[in-house]
C-alpha cells in the first residue's frame, strides 16, 4: 500500500533509556528521507520532540496537532510551522488517526496507549483499518503482549486481531513492514455469539 503520511504516537517524556530517544529521532529522519510526512501530537518535549526534531533536521514535512491546553502550557514545538491547534485531546486523537495512512507507536505512557487502543479497536470492528507498527524497543511492550495473551486466553480477544499489529524490535524497515500490511476481517455478531468474545 501507498504511505505518504504517518502518525507517530509516543511519550511526552524521554523515558529512562537513551535508546528511546535515539529511535524516535532516527524514525523522524527516516520518514523525512523517504518523503513521508510526519503527523504527531505537536509537543516539543520528550520522545515527541525527538521524533519531530529528527524529521525537521532532515528537511521533512511535519504536522503537529495539539490542544489549546498544551499550547497554553508552552509545550508546543517551536520549530513546527504547520501546527494545528484544537480544542480537546479527543479531537486531537481523532485527527491524528484520520489524517494518516499508517500509525507507528513508540514507547510512551497512558496517553500513547489510549491512542493505540483507539486504532486497534477500530481495526477490530472494521472501521478505518490502518496498519499499526508497534516498536518494542528493548522489550518495552512485552508486558502489553502478555496482556493480549490473557485477553485471548479468557476469550475477550480473537488471536487473528493480533495480525493488525506489526510488532517490531527496532525501527529498521518499519515503512517496508507497514506497506506490506494486509487487512483483517472485522468482527461480526456471529463471532461474538459463537464464543469469540472480544
Amino acid at each position: 500500500m501507498e504511505i505518504s503520511k504517518v502518525s507517530v504516537f509516543c511519550g511526552a517524556r524521554l523515558g529512562n533509556s537513551d535508546k528511546f530517544r535515539e529511535d524516535a529521532y532516527t524514525l523522524g529522519e527516516t520518514l523525512a528521507n523517504e518523503n513521508v510526512e510526519l503527523i504527531y501530537g505537536g509537543g516539543g518535549l520528550g520522545l515527541m520532540g525527538a521524533v519531530a526534531n529528527g524529521a525537521l533536521d532532515a528537511g521533512g514535512d511535519v504536522t503537529g496537532i495539539i490542544p489549546t491546553v498544551l499550547v497554553d502550557k508552552e509545550m508546543a514545538h517551536p520549530r513546527v510551522k504547520n501546527m494545528k491547534i484544537v480544542d480537546t485531546m479527543s479531537i486531537r486523537k481523532d485527527m491524528l488517526i484520520d489524517e494518516a495512512d499508517a500509525i507507528i507507536i513508540l514507547p510512551g505512557g497512558a496517553g500513547t496507549m489510549e491512542e493505540f487502543f483507539q486504532v486497534f479497536v477500530g481495526g477490530q470492528i472494521g472501521h478505518a483499518q490502518k496498519p499499526i507498527a508497534l516498536v518494542n524497543t528493548d522489550g518495552y511492550y512485552d508486558s502489553l503482549f502478555d496482556l493480549f495473551e490473557s485477553f485471548i486466553e479468557n476469550d475477550f480477544l480473537e488471536r487473528r486481531f493480533l495480525d493488525l499489529i506489526i510488532k517490531l524490535d527496532s525501527i529498521e524497515n518499519v515503512l517496508d513492514e507497514l506497506k506490506q500490511f494486509r487487512p483483517v476481517a472485522g468482527r461480526s455478531r456471529e463471532d461474538i455469539e459463537n464464543g469469540h468474545h472480544d
